[in-house]
């Protein structure tokens, strides 16, 4: 990193891509570990049903074992958005990526139910720091036009690690049983030797990192604030996660044991979705920067809503790929804008906990869901379930929007204009 000159956003007849250009290798880094955080989290959800039978419980355990993940997320995401802030945003995205990639393995030797819920609440710690600590690095790296569009490419990488585990799930679940699709996400830890050599430091945390000791005695006393635009961010994430968890937590198993298809049919319609959402986040990025986030997020509410029942109830394979599509491009994609969008309610001294502390709430919101969902399913039926969730959560969430905080804290950050790759 240098300081000499000032950031290629001073152009403004250059592109938000072309602003991003030099800024690769950390957009990469992020990326690749929103995809490889998605695999081993989506090869648990593929695998439920599986699983559950492996061990000797319903679906409303497995339920739990979600639950019990997103737990360990919210330990994840405060704690290691604590260490983000004091230790670096690249030490500690190198960490979760090891810790991740960890327990994946060892969620392939559980034998028993116990044991899962164990493995996959530490797992959650390990998901909740990567993402984290990533975020924080990427937002706080590319220059302000190319926010929404850096945001919108790293969040696209679970839509990637979605594909790819429903793909690996649909040659390796028949032949080699679950267990080997989790000895898979092992891989990820090749991913931390990148960032170890390619990817620098937060600048923003470098610059906070040089201040004079009184700045930084300063910035420790006032500490993280509950103001309106931290509370916006706390509620957002978790209506947010609740309303995403219920459109795609069960949407494996409800494929498998209410549409009654295989592996191998699962696999066009989970692409469907993930190629939505591959073109419906960058495209949301995009739109953001023109139009605004809230119009963005009320478009995409709106037909989220419209596209809910065919997406669970159709009882043709073409109108189910079609709104899973659908769904992709619009129900998902809003969470490109998620990094963006939290960034901009924390100040620099206590971004990265701050934005920890939104992505645990979320996870509640998950864990909540995780729940709900399957107990709901008992009362009305898998399906009315997942609707319904849906529809009161895209409602919770759209309300949170139109709050309008008096500040927003991050909207400039501490010494960007100064800072160049």
């Amino acid at each position: 990193m240098s300081g000499l000159a000032a950031m290629p956003d001073d152009d403004d007849s250059l592109s938000p891509l072309m602003l991003l250009r030099p800024y690769w290798r950390v957009t990469l880094a992020a990326f690749l570990g929103w995809f490889l955080d998605a695999f081993d989290q989506v090869a648990l959800l593929l695998c439920l049903p599986d699983i559950g039978k492996s061990l000797g419980v319903g679906l409303t355990a497995m339920g739990l074992v979600i639950t019990a993940q997103s737990v360990g997320r919210i330990l994840g995401n405060t704690s290691w958005g604590w260490l983000s802030d004091r230790y670096g945003r690249k030490l500690t995205f190198m960490i979760g990526v090891l810790w991740f990639a960890a327990f994946s393995g060892f969620t392939a030797l559980v034998w028993t139910y116990l044991g899962m819920l164990v493995v996959q609440f530490l797992f959650g710690i390990g998901f909740g720091g990567e993402w984290t600590a990533s975020a924080s690095l990427l937002m706080e790296s590319v220059p302000p036009r190319a926010r929404s569009l850096a945001s919108s490419i790293m969040m696209a990488g679970y839509e990637c690690g979605f594909f790819a585990a429903a793909a690996v799930q649909a040659v390796v679940l028949p032949y080699w049983g679950w267990r080997a699709m989790f000895l898979i996400g092992v891989i990820p830890a090749i991913l931390a030797i990148f960032i170890r050599r390619d990817v620098a430091e937060s600048p923003v945390w470098l610059r906070l990192q040089a201040t004079p000791a009184s700045s930084a005695t300063t910035r420790s006393r006032t500490g993280f604030r509950l103001d309106g635009a931290a509370l916006q961010a706390l509620l957002f994430m978790a209506v947010l996660q609740f309303q995403n968890a219920a459109i795609y937590s069960f949407y494996p198993t409800l494929l498998r044991k209410v549409q009654n298809l295989t592996p191998a049919e699962v696999f066009p319609l989970l692409g469907c979705y993930c190629l939505g959402s591959l073109i419906g986040k960058p495209l949301c990025g995009l739109l953001a920067t023109r139009m605004g986030e809230r119009t963005v997020f009320v478009t995409y509410f709106l037909i989220t809503i419209v596209d809910i029942w065919p997406f669970i109830s159709a009882n043709s394979m073409w109108v189910l790929a079609g709104a899973a599509l659908v769904m992709g491009l619009f129900g998902n994609s809003v969470f490109a804008l998620v990094p963006h969008y939290l960034s901009q309610r924390f100040p620099s001294a206590n971004r990265s906990f701050g934005m920890g502390c939104s992505y645990a709430v979320a996870a509640l919101g998950q864990g909540v869901c995780g729940f709900v969902v399957p107990w709901l399913g008992g009362q009305w039926g898998l399906p009315q379930a997942i609707e319904s969730s849906v529809v009161i959560g895209t409602f919770m969430v759209a309300a949170v929007i139109f709050y309008q905080p008096p500040t927003l804290p991050g909207r400039h950050m501490e010494g960007e204009e100064s800072i160049t790759p």
